[in-house]
């Protein structure tokens, strides 16, 4: 990679080939089995072993060196001020589109990570559990914008995410269900002073609007040490997000308890044309006016093409 060339001029991001970041792996080794890397991934995701190899052990071995710096930072700053050391998580944001394969992302970086000497404990959260109840959402007529920034109960989550910066045990997670399509009442994950923790959600490097008279306004990212963006064309995203649904109508949605029951019986006309509809209503307005302009927020950027396959990384230069 020429860091002068044109098209790296004046970019934040440093532009890797898969071939040149795959070369990026060193020494790292190899701690998941074929039989681990298939129960990762996600439906109609793609994650074999040479993705593995070529693109998340170089991404883990990078984390690794910056889990370490900010470590040693964080105890010198303890040291400076004067303040007893206590364990200070890690946290790691995956953002990207429905459908783009941020789950599968989340889920193989926290067992590559956990694999770590001398093994860390990685817990992984999603930002659906912090999603306003269905009752709510009807009540304040947001439900289709479901996954829009206003449909998150936004307090509950940063409170959520400051209490794990800050070190307390245990704290709790709601829970969502993808088969009843809402917060599951009276339960709760509970996270207990992880080393490192994964928050994966669409808008998790939404930043809100400044306030005018300077205050102080925190937003989930601030909480981060590290993100990644999953990034792949409009079109792509759509196509797979009809596959996916179309998937899902001929299992999950057979489920009478499934919110989306009543779309098991479609055609595959019908069914194709129900997804593209709330894809157009629904997600690519989100995509458009709230997911996509945070991409260049991202520590990192992995961009797929159309065969699920990352072709190319970007990298923010420091």
């Amino acid at each position: 990679m020429d860091i002068r060339a044109p098209e790296q001029q004046y970019n934040p991001y440093r532009i890797f080939s898969r071939e040149q970041w795959a070369r990026l792996r060193d020494d790292m080794p190899m701690t998941l089995e074929a039989g681990e890397i298939a129960r990762l991934r996600s439906m109609h995701d793609r994650l074999d072993l040479k993705e593995v190899e070529e693109i998340y052990l170089p991404l883990s071995r990078l984390l690794s060196i910056y889990v370490d710096a900010t470590q040693r930072l964080y105890f010198a700053q303890r040291r400076f001020l004067g303040i007893q050391d206590r364990k200070m998580p890690y946290i790691i944001g995956v953002a990207g589109s429905v459908a783009v394969g941020k789950s599968t992302t989340a889920r193989v970086l926290q067992a590559l990570l956990a694999r770590w000497s001398p093994r860390p404990k990685v817990d992984l959260v999603t930002t659906d559990g912090f999603l306003f109840p269905n009752a709510v959402l009807e009540r304040q007529g947001l439900m289709q914008k479901k996954g829009f920034p206003e449909s998150y109960d936004l307090p509950t989550l940063l409170s959520f995410l400051s209490d794990i910066k800050a070190g307390r045990r245990p704290v709790r997670a709601p829970v969502y269900s993808h088969l009843t399509y809402d917060i599951i009442p009276n339960e709760w994950a509970e996270i207990d002073r992880p080393d490192i923790l994964i928050v994966e959600g669409v808008n998790v490097l939404q930043t809100g609007r400044l306030p005018r008279d300077g205050k102080a306004v925190p937003v989930v990212s601030d909480f981060f040490d590290f993100s990644v963006y999953i990034d792949a064309e409009e079109q792509v995203l759509r196509d797979w997000y009809v596959r996916r649904f179309l998937t899902l109508r001929d299992t999950a949605f057979h489920d009478p308890r499934s919110y989306f029951h009543r779309y098991a019986l479609l055609s595959d006309e019908e069914a194709t044309a129900t997804a593209l509809a709330i894809w157009e209503r629904t997600n690519l307005a989100n995509l458009e006016d709230n997911i996509l302009p945070t991409r260049p927020r991202a520590t990192l950027i992995l961009k797929k093409g159309a065969d699920h396959v990352v072709e190319q990384v970007a990298l923010r230069r420091l």
